[in-house]
């Protein structure tokens, strides 16, 4: 078998079978075929595609590329959840412990940060000494004492993956649907979850920004998910302005317990519920969403996830008084409003622009080599569709540096388009694909 006749098998648009897979990626993982055979392969991928099942076949074997992890020491259903990314998305802070605090064991494997804004990672380490780094036992043991845990991926996950995506990001490959779905999944299918509910952003501070594409991806991994064995939905959301009002990694976590105490934003709370009542309904714990929006819904209410948060923040060695306390949190040294220009109504934010403003300020990195400031980022005064006075606050500026504090607050007023008509409300959910 050679590499040159895969690459021209899938150039003329035909169907790669497991064994020519196999070899391109074992291959190309130990070294064997060189870059620019693998470049020419995703190329051809990008522009022939890929069907359901080589797309399957392809994910399996990027997964099986390195450490597959074996919950199994975990009681119950594992459901894991996914976001392809997008700016204020704290979703998993509150939705661990809100599925958790249902009786759904939560074994949640996450990143950190590259671009405008932290990770989950880098959101969770503002708490004070909360360990992201367990050992797999330790791990195992939390989530079985205490029906959740979270934290950093460790191990060899995905090393075809994470040699193929740094070839595609400079080969100009990144957008293929089945390329980008077999390295989300790969990612899911190597962590060990029995389910998998995936929230695809789509919209300006969206790697998708066409619904139509977001919705080609969503089907892909859903297919993906389908024929590996495992029960996955996909919700395609919104990512037209920012989730929630807060960006930035501390300032994310206070918007979290806030949620948790009931009191988040509405889009938040909204997308959090209906993303864990997909988690409750793929686990077998109830039979339809509506019976696990009710339970989410009172959980909020009567404490339980709040509670269960500050459990897992004590499980992990952190300081469970955050819950009660936001100051213990990383607080920037100074504040300052960026006003509106005009009266009028907010039409548009630009999430990526919001994104920007933060990461100016220090919230994000701009290499991996880059140094985090968990205090700093932006609360926003304004969401789309609000009404808005001339001088009147559209966001507050919390950083530790003035040195670029102009450039963000110019990069946060290019974020907002103010009209004179009133712009309807963005819907949160667009379509849930299962």
């Amino acid at each position: 078998m050679r590499a040159y006749d895969i690459i021209y098998k899938k150039r003329e648009g035909q169907k790669l079978n497991k064994e020519e897979l196999e070899f391109l990626i074992k291959g190309y993982v130990n070294g064997e075929i060189p870059d620019y055979q693998i470049s020419a392969w995703a190329m051809a991928v990008f522009f022939q595609g890929m069907d359901a099942a080589e797309t399957a076949k392809l994910t399996m074997l990027m997964a099986e590329s390195g450490d597959m992890i074996d919950l199994s020491p975990i009681q119950g259903v594992k459901v894991d959840k996914h976001s392809t990314g997008g700016v204020g998305d704290t979703t998993t802070l509150i939705l661990a412990p809100l599925v958790a605090s249902a009786g759904i064991p939560v074994a949640k494997m996450s990143g950190r940060g590259l671009g405008h804004t932290g990770g989950t990672i880098d959101k969770l380490e503002s708490i004070p000494n909360f360990n992201t780094s367990l050992s797999r036992d330790k791990f195992f043991d939390n989530v079985n004492q205490h029906g959740v845990a979270v934290v950093g991926q460790t191990g060899n996950l995905t090393p075809a993956d994470k040699k193929l995506y740094a070839l595609r990001d400079v080969t100009a490959t990144v957008e293929s649907i089945p390329l980008i779905a077999s390295s989300i999944m790969s990612k899911k299918l190597a962590g060990g979850a029995d389910a998998i509910v995936l929230d695809v952003k789509t919209g300006n501070g969206a790697f998708m920004k066409e619904f139509d594409d977001a919705k080609k991806l969503a089907e892909a991994m859903v297919a993906i998910g389908k024929k590996v064995g495992r029960d996955t939905a996909a919700y395609i959301t919104d990512m037209n302005q920012p989730l929630g009002n807060a960006v930035g990694n501390a300032l994310e976590v206070k918007e979290a317990i806030k949620t948790l105490r009931g009191e988040g934003p509405e889009d938040l709370t909204e997308l959090c519920i209906e993303l864990g009542s997909a988690m409750l309904q793929l686990s077998g714990k109830i039979k339809d969403l509506e019976e696990g929006r009710n339970i989410l819904k009172e959980n909020l209410k009567n404490g339980k996830a709040l509670a269960k948060f500050s459990e897992m923040i004590r499980a992990q060695g952190g300081n469970a008084e955050v819950v009660d306390d936001l100051s213990l949190l990383p607080t920037a040294a100074d504040t300052v409003e960026v006003k509106a220009e005009k009266d009028g109504y907010i039409s548009e934010i630009k999430a990526l622009d919001v994104g920007l403003a933060a990461m100016i300020l220090g919230a994000g990195r701009e290499n991996k080599e880059s140094e985090i400031d968990l205090a700093v980022g932006l609360e926003l005064k304004k969401k789309t569709a609000d009404p808005v006075s001339k001088g009147e606050p559209l966001a507050v500026l919390h950083y530790n540096d003035s040195k670029n504090l102009k450039d963000a607050k110019k990069k946060l007023l290019e974020a907002f388009t103010i009209t004179d008509e009133k712009k309807k409300k963005n819907e949160l959910i667009y379509e849930i694909i299962k």
